[in-house]
């Protein structure tokens, strides 16, 4: 009885500790795949969200924001990720990706892999949509 608690106790650390150091994995600074931005991915609570930290072009307004009182907002410290949950080793799903350049929101699901993180936004179904491919700063 005394191995089995042994086991059982020792499978549930390390899987609480998998799951610690995979959101390690994408938390922090992230350069865009155009490099024209940098993103602070963070966790609050158990979901993850991403801000626009840096900009190559200092000044830069939420132009093509859908909403008119929202147009005259700075990109610096906008949430542009929002809402994603842990779903598997590498990968976090339903969230959502705001896209600055056209003012769209997408579904999204971001995976770790290979040191980039991998940005699929879509609308319907995730085969109709397009990847991105960010760096770690």
């Amino acid at each position: 009885m005394k191995i089995f608690v042994t086991n059982m106790l020792f499978l549930f650390c390390t899987t609480v500790f998998a799951q610690v150091s995979d959101d390690r994995n994408v938390l922090g600074t992230w350069i865009s795949e155009k490099r024209e931005a940098k993103i602070e991915i963070y966790k609050q609570g158990d979901k993850l969200f991403g801000k626009i930290v840096w900009t190559k072009i200092n000044g830069i307004k939420d132009s093509k924001n859908p909403d008119a009182s929202l147009k005259t907002q700075s990109l610096l410290g906008l949430v542009i990720l929002s809402n994603f949950k842990k779903d598997g080793e590498n990968e976090w799903e339903g969230g959502k990706i705001y896209d600055p350049e056209n003012g769209k929101t997408y579904s999204c699901i971001m995976k770790f892999k290979n040191k980039n993180l991998e940005l699929r936004g879509y609308i319907g179904i995730s085969l109709l949509g397009r990847t991105s491919v960010w760096t770690k700063n």
